[in-house]
């Protein structure tokens, strides 16, 4: 497999306020990379740093051989990333419709809505149900779905989802882990994924990085981690 992203020696945070110091991974084409940690150590503003939304302070970000870091979000969503916040974040004032196609903004995706489209209209039939709808109407698990559709529709080569199961009912969560499981199969897309449902990341991860305090503290295979001792007891009350 070929690298596809690589980040760094990279340090970022808010302010005065450091919140990753020197954090250096990757991610190889066609994988599932999980990060998982407690909350507050960093994580989300990793998937930040990475799309342009907090500019580091140190290091370097490449993706695809080319260095991103420090470009704009729109420019970084151009080459092909695109990231899934948590909770989704739709315009829940807008139709369900409004929302996937403000997903193809971006000059290298929108000739191809209508295909992209019909393809998030098969991969998730409710929406094409729920269409005329406002987004704000929808339920959790429908909202997670279309925050996905909204951005597999910029066609992008690697998805970042943060927290996707954040708010969920347990029938919810796996359904919508399901359904990431679909499009990692379907779409042939590369999946970096920030979740606190360590058992459930690192079931479906390829590899693993654990992050403690803004710095990564292990890596490892999902399988591997998912029976490490201290994994288990740290994160999944073993």
């Amino acid at each position: 497999m070929s690298r596809l992203l690589t980040v760094e020696n990279v340090s970022s945070g808010y302010g005065l306020t450091p919140v990753l110091r020197g954090v250096s991974m990757h991610v190889d084409t066609g994988e599932v990379v999980a990060v998982v940690g407690a909350n507050g150590v960093g994580k989300s503003t990793l998937l930040r740093t990475i799309t342009g939304l907090v500019h580091p302070t140190g290091g370097d970000i490449t993706f695809d051989g080319v260095h991103i870091t420090g470009l704009p979000a729109h420019r970084i969503v151009s080459h092909g990333l695109a990231m899934v916040p948590e909770g989704g974040r739709l315009f829940t004032f807008m139709t369900v419709m409004e929302n996937l196609e403000l997903g193809a903004f971006n000059p290298t995706s929108r000739e191809d809505t209508q295909q992209s489209l019909h393809e998030v209209m098969e991969l998730f039939p409710i929406l094409r149900e729920r269409r005329a709808q406002r987004a704000g109407s929808l339920s959790g698990g429908e909202r997670q779905m279309c925050a996905i559709a909204r951005a597999l529709m910029s066609r992008p080569r690697m998805l970042m989802l943060d927290e996707p199961s954040l708010g969920l009912s347990p029938v919810m969560l796996e359904k919508v882990f399901d359904l990431i499981r679909m499009v990692v199969a379907s779409r042939d897309v590369t999946v970096l994924l920030i979740e606190q449902n360590v058992a459930d990341a690192l079931e479906m991860a390829n590899r693993a990085y654990v992050i403690e305090h803004g710095v990564i503290a292990k890596t490892g295979p999902g399988a591997e981690m998912l029976h490490d001792p201290d994994i288990q007891r740290a994160y999944m009350g073993l």
